[in-house]
């Protein structure tokens, strides 16, 4: 690689960072206030979380709006690797060889939630 590609490359596991309460608490009632009609929130699960987050060369989450079967919009979530990829497929070694499979991808989540009036 160039020394100005690895410069620029994008460490995607480091995307993210805490926010105060305060910040979190304004940003969320922005939302809601602006969008009175629309589900507050969702919520997901740590177990799938850990099994996305488990597969070979996974960095992190993407995730994406969808409409789910019941015509409701959902997110439809999946891990990445370090280039940013969607992971779609991973590779399994088994006593037989190596051989590729669909990677894990989720939608099932909790609709819901109340104001954050804390």
């Amino acid at each position: 690689m160039l020394q100005k590609e690895l410069i620029a490359k994008k460490d995607y596991s480091a995307v993210g960072g805490e926010i105060s309460h305060e910040s979190a608490h304004e940003m969320i009632r922005t939302w809601q206030n602006a969008n009175p009609n629309e589900n507050p929130a969702y919520y997901l699960g740590r177990n799938i979380i850990e099994k996305i987050l488990a597969q070979p060369g996974c960095v992190g989450m993407r995730f994406y709006y969808g409409i789910n079967e019941q015509g409701q919009k959902t997110l439809v979530y999946m891990g990445i690797d370090a280039n940013g990829q969607d992971i779609v497929k991973s590779t399994v070694v088994s006593e037989f060889g190596m051989s590729s499979q669909e990677a894990i991808l989720a939608d099932l989540i909790g609709l819901g939630g109340t104001p954050w009036d804390r």
